[in-house]
């Protein structure tokens, strides 16, 4: 059973237990793939803590739709434990599609998942009758370790169902109300585009980039919601609209925060927005000046079977708890000609998100990240 803390983490598992998440237990399977790093931090929103950024951005984006004419009903407390088939099936993401994959969702078992995206509660509030509605809250995905992946971070969905079937009203709508949330957040003078996109549940779709400190930069998701979904969510008559974006994407560009774990430091965020007040577009992070360079180390073994990448930035984040690492790089892949075990060799790059490290401030977790990869059957080179 898991605890709130536990001293290694079992990727590999030879036998099945249960895991306890939120004082419930869950059967764990061959699905199975929490870490101790996600179940300690499950239920941390920072979307709901007074004066963090991401609470700031969120109460914009609240701002900016109860000013409108349609009023929108808000849900930010929804369990982040979803069903694999409110997470993919009712918001149409095919069976075979890579985003079900192990290797990018943290799994519970073969039936449960933490939420990949606040999509997953889309359909099941259409059913409750909502029309219209912000849905925000904490997603979970396994990805690359650099300082602009994290894997947990938060999201807002918004669909709007107001038209009757067959109105040529709600491209219009969608592009006027979304044209206008990008004005309110990057001011009246933002220069943007529309670029056509594919999303599953949406038809057609788009996304809206910002040209931004010289480049452009995806913002949103967003398109007219699919009939199915509406079919799913018992509201066939109507046809809406639908969009989702990243909050932390916004709040790192638009207060100038350059590395995302600079979210998960309190004291330093509270800081420095615990008097925020004024116009939000105007302010700035300040981060502390780090003239040490990233110590680095580069670890090279052979791959135990079934073993993939994101496995790696598992283990490395369970063990770096304090989150000294910045930036992971996988830089080389090595096939043996003659046993056809394959070795990989990532070079990790350690430097705090408000000082610099040096060697002996971080030698012993790459040796506790070596020791983990024994244990989990990886040969070190």
């Amino acid at each position: 059973m898991f605890g709130r803390i536990l001293r290694r983490q079992k990727l590999f598992r030879s036998h099945f237990r249960n895991a306890s998440l939120f004082g419930k237990e869950y059967k764990e399977d061959h699905m199975t793939n929490l870490t101790p790093r996600i179940i300690n931090n499950l239920g941390n929103h920072k979307h709901r803590i007074p004066n963090h950024p991401i609470e700031i951005i969120k109460n914009e984006i609240y701002k900016y739709f109860d000013q409108s004419s349609t009023s929108f009903a808000k849900f930010e407390e929804l369990s982040p434990i979803v069903t694999v088939e409110q997470n993919f099936d009712s918001v149409l993401i095919p069976k075979e599609h890579v985003s079900r994959d192990k290797k990018d969702n943290y799994y519970i078992n073969e039936e449960l998942l933490l939420r990949a995206h606040t999509s997953a509660h889309q359909v099941e509030l259409l059913r409750k009758g909502e029309s219209s509605f912000l849905c925000c809250g904490d997603v979970y995905r396994r990805d690359t370790m650099d300082r602009s992946h994290y894997p947990i971070f938060h999201q807002m969905e918004g669909p709007r169902k107001l038209f009757i079937r067959g109105s040529e009203k709600v491209e219009n709508d969608l592009k006027r109300t979304l044209e206008g949330l990008v004005k309110h957040l990057f001011g009246e003078n933002v220069e943007y585009r529309w670029m056509d996109e594919y999303f599953p549940f949406t038809h057609p779709s788009f996304e809206i980039e910002v040209f931004y400190e010289g480049d452009w930069l995806e913002i949103l998701g967003c398109g007219i919601m699919e009939h199915r979904v509406l079919v799913n969510g018992k509201a066939e008559d109507k046809i809406g609209w639908a969009f989702g974006l990243g909050l932390e994407r916004l709040a790192m560009r638009l207060f100038d925060i350059k590395d995302i774990r600079l979210f998960w430091k309190s004291e330093v965020v509270q800081e420095q927005f615990q008097n925020f007040t004024g116009d939000f577009r105007q302010f700035k992070f300040v981060l502390p000046e780090r003239k040490i360079e990233p110590a680095k180390f580069d670890l090279a073994f052979w791959v135990p079977e079934g073993f993939h990448e994101h496995d790696f930035y598992d283990i490395a984040r369970n063990i770096d708890v304090e989150d000294a690492i910045e930036n992971v790089e996988l830089i080389d892949v090595f096939t043996h000609p003659k046993t056809g075990k394959t070795s990989h060799c990532y070079r990790t790059f350690y430097r705090g998100a408000l000082k610099g490290l040096q060697f002996k401030d971080v030698e012993h977790i790459d040796s506790a990240i070596r020791a983990a990869l024994q244990e989990q059957g990886a040969g070190l080179r």
